[in-house]
């Protein structure tokens, strides 16, 4: 059984609006439509997505395809930057770079990111006990994404190759080994082969 893990594609950046309650913008959902087109997802039997607008957005076009109910976590959710609020860009990146080069440190108000990797990898864990058949689509964010691959991948936060390098990217694991199985893809394409 396969695990996929989808970040968000673009979404609608509004400074009025608490970031957990931005949703998709028109490329965001072109891309979700894209991406149902394709058969990398054909095998999934449940969707858990991340409590937050963008990505329940997201997990719900997948839900409706396969006639399935959409299960949500809050473990899933971005890391909490609530005490920050809205940082511009390029602020944002810098703090960003900052929260993946200091795992253990809280950045600007930020989760600190191994927090946020251990409620990701626990959320992880929550939706795989029980699911015996089929394949499993978990929807989220690229921050916690990139914590949860290096985990499975056993590599420092923010290693090469652990971050997925834009929105709406996913990649797959195996659930019984936790073993990486698909690099970071387009979600358009789908997870790519891993090279030794």
């Amino acid at each position: 059984m396969r695990v996929f893990y989808l970040t968000h594609p673009e979404v609608v950046i509004d400074r009025e609006v608490h970031v957990p309650q931005w949703g998709l913008n028109e490329i965001g959902a072109a891309r979700v439509d894209a991406a149902l087109a394709r058969d990398w997802w054909q095998g999934v039997t449940h969707v858990w997505a991340s409590d937050e607008v963008k990505a329940m957005e997201t997990a719900a076009p997948f839900c409706a395809a396969l006639g399935i109910p959409l299960a949500t976590d809050p473990g899933l959710a971005e890391i909490d930057r609530s005490r920050a609020g809205f940082i511009p860009e390029p602020e944002f990146s810098a703090v960003a770079e900052a929260c993946f080069a200091n795992p253990d440190q809280s950045v600007h108000g930020w989760e600190p990111a191994g927090v946020a990797q251990r409620r990701c990898c626990a959320a992880v864990d929550r939706a795989l006990r029980g699911h015996e058949a089929g394949d499993l689509l978990l929807v989220g964010h690229g921050g916690v994404g990139a914590f949860l691959y290096a985990a499975l991948a056993e590599r420092e936060i923010g290693a090469v190759g652990t971050k997925p390098g834009g929105y709406g990217r996913v990649f797959a694991f195996d659930a019984g080994s936790r073993q990486i199985v698909g690099g970071w893809g387009a979600m358009e394409i789908g997870p790519t082969p891993l090279t030794s």
